[in-house]
């Protein structure tokens, strides 16, 4: 494997950009646009009804966050005429034929000149309705292929999947293909067709009944887990998204394909700002309860390794990749599993402890002003203790509630729902989460290793382009970058 400069590889290319004001595509869109403004076109691609909502949309989700102000401060005036040369909105949706595009002179000017196509749209919600995962995550990466095979000038499809495909496997897990119909219990029966046309029946019989949309939602939501589990996957995002690997591996002929599958995004390690993140990642949910006084234990193995990578490795890996694929012959597949539970290992024990010592030391202010102070938590180290736990603390002061007179008092009656909701939800998100709480599979990284091992021979641009989480200190990225870009960006 040889790379030659990025930099110069960007120059001059059309880069088509599905799910573009996701948390990850705007990563990599500022970060091309910072390092090689000399790019032709960047085509992102993003659901809006037309040009100047998308315009909107973009503008507020990502040209205004703290992510470019590196890129605001390096153009000054010029960025709005640097962004209307370099930046196509295209106002689309991958669930439709041609993503969706309406205007056909935008989509034959997209064929004509896009080089490489990052499909980045997707759902994460573990929980997801079947029918929204199925068509956004599976059929979507389809769709987003056949656009792809239709471009005169393609180099490759970079389609970014989730190392979480491999389910709950244990052991160290290889960056090897799912092939259609493969399962991960050995079951067999799996059909993307079928499974589309199971969902197509479900939502004709739910309309049939006159079920309300509250109920339409939560069939789908209990279907997409049940197929699932039937099929060896723990949840509806993993399943989808490994039958999107299916499909695309089965049906791209003459289209080098690159598969990335990342763990845990985390929050930027350095560029352009360290600790940048939007929303809660899996890992923070945890940490910012904690913070907030609400959290009064953890529920985990303390010896197992969470594999979490941040989110500027990633896009680095990606580009990277990129250029080191850009002359292969195709046809060709290869999946880069992007992690450190092999080179550089995080325990549990030590997000939890990394957690303490930050909100200890700039404890969360709460409503009233005065500071949240945090203590020692209980350590559930299985689901039989987290069972138990929920049983004295919980459950049985639920029974009390329901028992006692609520003529006399209403407002037990209230407490008494709130409460059972509560403990609903919570056992539906720990049912949700437990295979990653307990998880005993580590990342095999080899094609990324070689990756790397070719970044730093060919000594070009390797302090731009890093991915390496061997050089991460995870207990100075933690304290000192990534809780407080929680608590700076999502908290605010």
């Amino acid at each position: 494997m040889e790379i030659g400069s990025i930099v110069h590889f960007l120059e001059n290319r059309a880069i088509l950009v599905t799910g573009a004001t996701g948390f990850l595509a705007k990563i990599f869109v500022e970060k091309i646009l910072r390092v090689q403004p000399n790019v032709k076109k960047l085509y992102l691609l993003l659901r809006a009804t037309d040009t100047k909502s998308a315009s909107q949309r973009f503008h507020n989700e990502a040209i205004a966050k703290d992510l470019f102000r590196v890129l605001r401060e390096k153009m000054g005036t010029s960025l709005n005429s640097f962004l209307s040369e370099k930046v196509t909105l295209v106002p689309g949706d991958i669930t439709c034929e041609n993503l969706g595009v309406k205007d056909s002179n935008l989509v034959e000017e997209m064929w004509r000149e896009v080089d490489v196509v990052v499909n980045l749209a997707a759902t994460t919600n573990f929980d997801e309705r079947y029918d929204v995962a199925l068509n956004l995550n599976t059929m979507g990466a389809k769709n987003v292929l056949n656009f792809s095979k239709k471009c005169a000038k393609i180099k490759m499809l970079l389609h970014v999947s989730t190392a979480y495909v491999s389910g709950e496997k244990e052991g160290l897990i290889l960056e090897k293909p799912y092939f259609m119909g493969e399962t991960l219990n050995e079951t067999s029966g799996l059909d993307i067709n079928t499974e589309m046309k199971m969902v197509e029946e479900r939502l004709s019989e739910l309309k049939a009944w006159k079920a309300t949309e509250g109920e339409i939602t939560l069939a789908m939501k209990d279907l997409g887990i049940q197929r699932a589990r039937k099929f060896g996957w723990p949840n509806t995002y993993v399943f989808t998204k490994a039958m999107a690997e299916m499909l695309v591996g089965q049906r791209k002929e003459n289209v080098p394909l690159l598969i990335f599958r990342p763990t845990i995004i985390t929050s930027t390690y350095k560029d352009p700002v360290p600790g940048w993140v939007e929303g809660i990642r899996t890992i923070d949910s945890l940490a910012v309860s904690y913070g907030k006084g609400r959290l009064t234990c953890f529920l985990g193995d303390p010896d197992s390794v969470i594999d979490a990578i941040p989110a500027d490795m990633v896009v680095n890996s990606m580009i990277a990749a990129m250029v080191a694929h850009a002359n292969e012959q195709p046809p060709f597949e290869t999946i880069y599993q992007v992690g450190s539970s092999l080179a550089n290992p995080l325990r549990f024990s030590c997000i939890q402890d990394y957690g303490q010592r930050y909100f200890k030391k700039h404890p969360w202010v709460g409503k009233d002003g005065k500071p949240v102070r945090v203590g020692e938590v209980t350590v559930l180290n299985s689901m039989a203790s987290f069972r138990r736990y929920m049983a004295i603390h919980y459950l049985l002061p639920l029974k009390g509630l329901q028992l006692a007179n609520t003529a006399f008092c209403q407002y037990f009656q209230g407490t008494y729902l709130d409460l059972r909701r509560k403990i609903k939800f919570v056992f539906r998100l720990v049912e949700l989460y437990q295979p990653y709480l307990f998880f005993k599979g580590i990342y095999d990284d080899m094609n990324t290793e070689k990756l790397r091992m070719a970044m730093k021979e060919s000594k070009v641009e390797a302090n731009v382009f890093y991915f390496d989480p061997k050089i991460i200190n995870w207990e100075d990225y933690f304290i000192n970058i990534h809780i407080p870009g929680v608590v700076k960006y999502v908290l605010k």
